[in-house]
């Protein structure tokens, strides 16, 4: 979903990182960072070899996104719960100055059990923010185990739409299907969008789908090498 954000559908660049009609990403769900990290360093915001200092001291790239230090990255993150709310705070300062960029905000499942999220959820509706699109990475798990056991969210459709949304369910792995939920959220009707994508926790690595364990669990060597090899094969 970043890859169709950053490489297809929003309007921005490192040249004008500031430009005030650039579309914008929040990464409400902040500890997803080394995937934005990533996306950023190959549309060219700093140079490709800063991923290789991630957590480490004095580098540009925290564990969470830091505006400050890291190129590219519009808001801190980290702190769930809060990005829709900043969010819908850029959605409604693009009104009032009158300019056209679009707000994107990637959610996480479990991130969704924090009340400020529906707080936010009833704002956008009734500002009728439909430059918001929120982006929800339902992979059913969350850091202490699967979201339906810690605090279920069901009905999502149901909630989202109860909230004044739009929602549209997709496979979170199917480009073609990700692109054309990011048209679809283009719809000037008043409603802010939900694109509602089903995904794996390490899709593409056979030994870390669908295990909370590695929720935050870096690789070993070992690990690392034979994830490689599995995602160059696919």
């Amino acid at each position: 979903m970043i890859a169709a954000l950053y490489f297809s559908k929003m309007d921005h660049s490192p040249e004008l990182a500031r430009h005030e009609d650039r579309d914008r990403f929040v990464l409400s769900k902040g500890h997803g960072a080394p995937a934005l990290y990533a996306a950023l360093a190959e549309c060219g915001y700093f140079d490709r070899e800063a991923l290789f200092t991630l957590r480490r001291m004095n580098s540009i790239l925290s564990g969470h996104p830091y505006s400050p230090s890291t190129p590219g990255v519009e808001v801190c993150t980290g702190s769930l719960g809060q990005g829709l709310s900043i969010a819908n705070g850029l959605a409604l300062a693009n009104r009032l100055d009158g300019k056209k960029g679009r707000v994107y905000v990637m959610l996480g499942d479990g991130e969704t059990q924090e009340g400020q999220v529906w707080e936010a959820a009833m704002s956008s509706a009734h500002y009728k923010l439909d430059t918001v699109v929120a982006l929800l990475d339902n992979n059913g798990l969350q850091i202490d185990g699967r979201v339906a056991e810690i605090m279920g969210i069901e009905p999502i459709r149901g909630k989202w739409e109860a909230f004044g949304w739009a929602v549209r369910e997709i496979d979170g792995h199917d480009m073609g299907a990700i692109l054309a939920a990011l048209d679809w959220a283009d719809a000037p009707d008043g409603k802010p969008k939900l694109i509602w994508a089903h995904t794996v926790k390490g899709k593409g690595v056979s030994f870390m789908e669908n295990k909370v364990g590695y929720h935050g669990l870096p690789p070993t060597a070992e690990e690392l090498e034979r994830a490689v090899a599995e995602l160059s094969a696919s």
